[in-house]
């Protein structure tokens, strides 16, 4: 994807002291592009089954141990479709690199990216960009990069940026038979409602581009069951156990956005309360949280997961590998969800 300059990105981005989001990203053609790399050869073999995995993988920082990790874990196989969040390109954090198309060509699979955002705090980006990604084994007929209606601006957060939540929607030739799939991320930045206004988007637009298709959406819906701008409400969480116990085993009573998915025929996966995500807080220690999930329609789907992206729970990684050299607590703040859809 085409990049800006630094002038182009100050330019843009002084806009928005006096301009909306919305405004200023009519002036980037890229936040409605869906960048499509078909670079693997078409399987051979007439699947049953899809190992589709969800996985936010916190802007590709650790890039060569996370190729390690999709690559011989156990309990992502087989591994399909990847919906991905937190994906840069051109970012100095992440080494500069295009981490969709690198990932894509490491695992020999088939991407699309959808821009979320461009990042304006670190000036010496090469591009700033930050999106979500689809990844397949079988070729990307079509893609789709949808807008999500906003419920947060980024330009007045710590985090500078222009742009705003999105889901990328894409259709997959698998062995002549068609499947909608979609990276989904919502935002966190806000309550209940605004997920579900969010998620409702995703639903129609999934509804209008997959008729009487097999479809998988995921990716990180936030289901926090509390706005994630009230720290009062955070700390609260934080502090009551009966509140943690929301957070893993009654989301959908406090997200709306779960049940409505429901409502349109979508099954929730995994279907077995685990966290999968660990939200840092302030005074030390985490808050797990169950962020991450798939929704099948069209699939059956007899066997769904959490995987830990935890470096001790990583036994299996090969000797020399980037993967078993790696010191830190984590791969991702975020765990992965794999499930086997099987095409009916």
């Amino acid at each position: 994807m085409q990049g800006l300059s630094i002038e182009e990105r100050r330019r843009l981005g002084a806009l928005l002291d006096h301009a909306s989001q919305e405004e200023v990203m009519a002036q980037i053609p890229q936040f409605s592009q869906a960048e499509i790399h078909n670079l693997a050869p078409s399987p051979e073999e007439t699947p049953e089954s899809l190992g589709t995995l969800v996985f936010n993988m916190e802007r590709g920082v650790h890039l060569e141990e996370l190729g390690d990790f999709l690559e011989h874990c156990p309990a992502v196989r087989p591994l399909d479709v990847i919906l991905a969040n937190e994906l840069d390109d051109g970012c100095v954090r992440s080494g500069g690199r295009d981490t969709t198309l690198a990932l894509a060509k490491r695992l020999g699979l088939n991407a699309a990216f959808g821009l979320e955002f461009v990042e304006l705090v670190n000036e010496a980006d090469p591009k700033g960009f930050h999106g979500n990604a689809v990844f397949s084994r079988w070729p990307i007929r079509r893609a789709r990069a949808l807008r999500l209606p906003e419920q947060y601006n980024w330009y007045f957060d710590r985090q500078r940026r222009i742009g705003g939540r999105l889901a990328v929607l894409a259709e997959l030739d698998v062995a002549g038979t068609p499947v909608g799939v979609a990276s989904i991320h919502l935002e966190n930045r806000t309550h209940g409602p605004g997920r579900r206004a969010q998620l409702d988007a995703v639903l129609a637009a999934a509804e209008e581009m997959f008729p009487r298709m097999p479809v998988v959406l995921g990716g990180d819906l936030n289901t926090n069951t509390f706005d994630g701008r009230d720290k009062d409400a955070i700390q609260a969480v934080a502090g009551s156990p009966a509140l943690q116990r929301r957070c893993l085993e009654d989301v959908a009573a406090w997200e709306a956005c779960l049940p409505a998915a429901e409502a349109a025929g979508y099954r929730l996966l995994p279907d077995r309360p685990a966290p999968t995500r660990r939200k840092p807080l302030p005074g030390g220690g985490h808050l797990d949280l169950r962020l991450d999930w798939l929704l099948v329609r069209g699939l059956e789907a007899p066997e769904s997961r959490t995987v830990s992206t935890r470096r001790a729970d990583c036994g299996f990684a090969p000797a020399g590998s980037a993967l078993a050299a790696f010191t830190g607590e984590e791969l991702s703040d975020h765990n992965a969800v794999w499930a086997s859809c099987v095409l009916k």
